[in-house]
This record gives C-alpha cells, sequence and structure tokens, in this order.
C-alpha cells in the first residue's frame, strides 16, 4: 500500500506542476519560485541602500520602453493583430494585386527625400524671388523621378497657401502625348493667355519670347511651374525645340520655372552646348539606381496599407537584392511580386481542383477530407514563400547565359564556380594549372571525388566554346590563361536552388 500511496502522490504532484503557477497556492514551490525568493532575500541582505524596490534582470528589461526585448514584443503583437491572408479570397487577392501596382502611388515617396528636398528648395527660391530657373531631373527608369515631381508639386502649393504668397500655375505633361514637339510651346502659352487666339502669322514660341521680353501687368504676372516628364522626346536633329524651351527661362521677364525630367544623365550636356556658354545652364537633380536597402523599404511601405501578411520577409529580401544587382529598377522589383503572387494563385488553383478531382473518383474518405488542412497547409502557409520569388525571378531575368548554366553537368558548374570564387580577389585571370588546384579544393571540400588533369581541361575547352570561359593561346596546356566572360551574378542565380553550390558561392 505505501507503493501505491507514493504513486499516486506522484501522480498528483505532476498533474499540480502541469496546473501552472497556480501549485504554488498548495504549498509546492517551483525551482523559479525558490530562485526569486533568493534574489529577493539577497537584496534584503545587501548592504546597498535603494530608493526603490529592485526589479529583476527580465523584468527590468521588458519595463523599459526604449529596449530591445520590448520592441520584439511589440512588433509580434502588431503581427497577432494582422489577420491570416487567404489567396482565395477575390477581394483581398485584388487588394493586393493593386498596392503592387505601378500606376497606385503610395502615401509617401521614401528614400528619396534627398531628391525631393533640393527640387523643392529651388522652386521656393523662384516663387519667393519671382525669378525664372530651369531644373533638370535624371536619372535610370523605375527610381522615382515622376511620382517624387508630383509630390514636389503637391508641397509648393501647400508651401506657397501657408506663407501667404501666389500659388504658381502648374502645367504638368508628358512630352510623349504631344503630337508634335513644337505644341509644348502651345500649351504654355495657353496657360499664360487661356482665351486669347494668336494670329497665324506669329508662332506660338514667338509669343511666348515677345511676352518674355516686356514687363507683363501685375494680373498676369503669376509664376508658372512647368513639369516636362519624358523631356528626352524633345530631341530634334537640330535640337532647336529642347534649346527653345529652356532659353524661354532666360528672358528679362520671365515667369517659367521649368522642371524637366529625363532619363538621360548627360543630356544637358550633350544637347544644350549653348546654354552652358550663355551661364544659363540648368541645375542638375540625379536619381541613383535604388540599393537592396531601399527597394526592401519601398515594397514594406506598400504593403503596410494591408490588414494581412502576404510575403515571407526572406522573398522580399530576395527580390530586392536581385533587382537591386539587375538595375535598382523599382518598377521592375513590383512586377517581380506580382508575379509570385500570380504563381502561388496558380499553384492554389491547381491543388484545389486536383483535390476536386480526387474527390470526385471516390478516392478521398472522411479521414482523408480531415486531413486536408495539412494537404493544403494553414493559412500561415498561404504567404508568399522564398521559392515563388525565385521562380518569379527566373522568368523575369531569365537569360541564355543563366539557361546555359543551369544545363551543364555537375563538374563543369563546379569549375565555373571556381573561377568565380577565384577571381573575387580582383584578378582578372589566370593558368588552367591554379584554376585546376582550387576546383581539386573545392571538390575535397565537399568530398565530391576531382576530375583528372585532362578531362579537366577537356572541359574549360567546353565552357571556352559555350562563351562562358575564354581560354589562352599557350604551348603548355597547363599553362594557358583563363578568363571568366559571365557575372558572378549570373552564376550566382542559375545555382541558387543547390545547396552545395549556393554555400560554396557564399
Amino acid at each position: 500500500m505505501p507503493a501505491i500511496a507514493d504513486r499516486n502522490s506522484l501522480v498528483a504532484a505532476i498533474k499540480s506542476d502541469k496546473s501552472g503557477e497556480t501549485a504554488g497556492s498548495n504549498g509546492c514551490c517551483t525551482p523559479h519560485k525558490r530562485r526569486l525568493r533568493s534574489d529577493e532575500a539577497a537584496a534584503k541582505e545587501s548592504p546597498v541602500s535603494t530608493p526603490m524596490k529592485l526589479k529583476s534582470p527580465r523584468r527590468r528589461l521588458i519595463s523599459s520602453p526604449n529596449s530591445a526585448a520590448n520592441g520584439i514584443k511589440e512588433n509580434f503583437s502588431e503581427n497577432k493583430v494582422k489577420k491570416n491572408w487567404n489567396p482565395r479570397d477575390v477581394e483581398q487577392m485584388r487588394a493586393v494585386k493593386e498596392a503592387l501596382h505601378v500606376s497606385t502611388a503610395p502615401p509617401t515617396v521614401v528614400c528619396r527625400e534627398d531628391e525631393q528636398k533640393r527640387v523643392l528648395e529651388f522652386c521656393k527660391a523662384c516663387v519667393e524671388q519671382e525669378k525664372a530657373g530651369s531644373l533638370y531631373v535624371c536619372g535610370c527608369p523605375g527610381t522615382g523621378k515622376s511620382l517624387s515631381m508630383k509630390k514636389v508639386k503637391e508641397q509648393v502649393m501647400d508651401w506657397a497657401k501657408m506663407e501667404g504668397l501666389q500659388p504658381p500655375e502648374i502645367l504638368e505633361m508628358n512630352c510623349t502625348s504631344l503630337a508634335n514637339t513644337s505644341e509644348i510651346f502651345s500649351k504654355i502659352l495657353g496657360e499664360h493667355q487661356p482665351k486669347k487666339k494668336t494670329t497665324s502669322s506669329t508662332s506660338p514660341l514667338q509669343h511666348l519670347q515677345n511676352l518674355y521680353s516686356s514687363k507683363q501687368a501685375p494680373s498676369s504676372s503669376k509664376m508658372m511651374l512647368i513639369i516636362a516628364d519624358e523631356l528626352d522626346y524633345l530631341i530634334t536633329k537640330d535640337r532647336a525645340v529642347l534649346h527653345d524651351l529652356f532659353m524661354l527661362t532666360t528672358f528679362p521677364f520671365s515667369r517659367c520655372i521649368l522642371i524637366g525630367v529625363a532619363n538621360s544623365i548627360d543630356l544637358a550636356d550633350r544637347f544644350l552646348p549653348r546654354l552652358q556658354s550663355l551661364n544659363c545652364k540648368p541645375m542638375v537633380v540625379t536619381f541613383r539606381a535604388y540599393s537592396k536597402d531601399q527597394i526592401l523599404a519601398i515594397l514594406q511601405e506598400r504593403l503596410l496599407v494591408l490588414p494581412y501578411v502576404v510575403f515571407k520577409q526572406q522573398a522580399l529580401e530576395l527580390c530586392a537584392r536581385k533587382v537591386a544587382a539587375a538595375s535598382g529598377d523599382m518598377r521592375k522589383a513590383l512586377s517581380v511580386c506580382r508575379s509570385a503572387v500570380e504563381i502561388l494563385e496558380a499553384e492554389l488553383r491547381e491543388s484545389a481542383s486536383n483535390m476536386n478531382l480526387a474527390s470526385e473518383e471516390g478516392e478521398f474518405t472522411r479521414q482523408h477530407t480531415a486531413l486536408a488542412p495539412e494537404i493544403f497547409g494553414s493559412p500561415e502557409d498561404n504567404t508568399v514563400k522564398i521559392d515563388h520569388m525565385a521562380l518569379a525571378l527566373s522568368k523575369t531575368f531569365r537569360s541564355p547565359v543563366v539557361d546555359t548554366i543551369q544545363s551543364l553537368p555537375q563538374h563543369q558548374q563546379i569549375i565555373l564556380c571556381s573561377a568565380a570564387k577565384f577571381f573575387r580577389c580582383g584578378k582578372k585571370d589566370t593558368t588552367v594549372g591554379e584554376l585546376n588546384k582550387y576546383y581539386i579544393d573545392i571538390c575535397k571540400s565537399a568530398l565530391i571525388p576531382p576530375v583528372g588533369i585532362m578531362e579537366f581541361l577537356s572541359m574549360c575547352r567546353v565552357l571556352n566554346d559555350q562563351g562562358l570561359f575564354k581560354l589562352g593561346q599557350s604551348r603548355d596546356d597547363k599553362s594557358k590563361r583563363v578568363t571568366l566572360k559571365v557575372d558572378e551574378a549570373d552564376i550566382s542565380f542559375a545555382l541558387q536552388g543547390v545547396r552545395f553550390f549556393r554555400n560554396c558561392l557564399q
């Protein structure tokens, strides 16, 4: 009987442990409780007097509003508040695609604060001094030029009203929509004199030149902010239209604040040399290509409007890294993300159709139907993962080089990785013998038997024939110079699906 009593007491003790912290009220103390009491006793025995009761280190950390642990806790609670994304919901899918569409203007333009500030300060100075001026905004496609100009336009109007100044007239146009290049002068004149028609003998350009050459009445002396997007469309053989447009800001009574936007960085130097000789060269603001961190920040900013999590963080980081390495084009990053969402949508649609087909054939019993969540995954698993993003990137940035590398035999791929890793130190070429030694070291580190030197030479010739290597001439095969003819980024992208190559190139 004593044994039975001991067993019963043991079961009761186990149950009391499972019941949580309430077990402490029954007189049994967990080691955690004893450790807290010992801490309090040690605090009481301490000879150092404190004006307030000491907290345990863990409590002090969590109670601090600026502590890292507190921030992690807050982020975790925010993620819990967000609903789980349901890609099968038509409205949610539409909202996600709309948020990632190029035409959707975000509420704030992040990562372009410095460029916007420079343009805004230029516009403020012109409006305050009532002085004409010209500015040229340039940068690669998809770097936020047009979107930033829209925000600057709004900021200028708000600032003028707040300062009690007369806000400028706004003329915003895309030069590709003009019927002909000289039509831009008709549009500018139409803003100045909307009801007055010019005579046939005087062109709109001549009328504007005459207008800006004489002092105007106070009623018509309002400043005009002209934002001409796709300015390089105005480039003609004699460059007359582009030159005359910028020259309008040099007349003594001109009221034009001209902002030209185009992709060409050196447009002002190549097509407007006379402006420089007249000391009228426009101020230039350059929008650099987005970096990986900037692309990631912009994507996260756009996704903030959604009350649910759509992408895994690793998937967004992969997209940002690849797009930044390729072009830094934000429009391309948005397109890739939309493509990844569509890939997930197609995947779920296919799995649903397969399940319906299987259920019609009677293969699914009630037990199998109960396991449907395991087949389709929990709602948390319906986010866009890194494999969806990798597939979308491969569709977007697919090139013949990537296809060629992926179709190579394993040892030729190892030779390519060896060369890519070897040339990281800054060397442009090496000998076949040195590359062979490096290849052998990589094979040994992965416990892969390397091929012999003759077969290695044969593989190098194959890579040379496919345009991936360039082999020099030498009597001694080992002394032939080897140059890598493809970018390391293409090699990494082509082989990133294999763990061995991924670790090899890290």
